[in-house]
């Protein structure tokens, strides 16, 4: 698994919340200034090559649904901070805090 940009950290939040919906569900949700139909779209299909989200194809359009649950990558991204930040050492984030 790979860490996420924040850009496709954004994206997957809203997945996650909404569990399935279209580029245009996604960008209903993206706060203000709102990012163009295609910005968005690119994101999520580079999320669908990173085996993030997956898809349902009705004609030419895609709802799009996640692959990896939030608790699954939330895991793996404390445990890579707590690797390059903290020496392998939970008790050394705890005392950091």
């Amino acid at each position: 698994m790979k860490e996420l940009t924040k850009a496709e950290d954004q994206i997957m939040q809203i997945l996650w919340t909404i569990e399935k919906g279209f580029v245009k569900d996604i960008i209903d949700r993206l706060p203000e200034p709102k990012p163009a139909y295609n910005t968005v779209s690119t994101i999520v299909r580079i999320l669908e090559k990173k085996g993030f989200v997956g898809y349902k194809a009705y004609g030419k359009t895609h709802e799009y649904f996640p692959l990896i649950a939030k608790e699954k990558y939330t895991r793996f991204y404390l445990n890579n901070m707590v690797k390059g930040y903290f020496n392998g050492s939970f008790q050394n984030l705890v005392f950091f805090c």
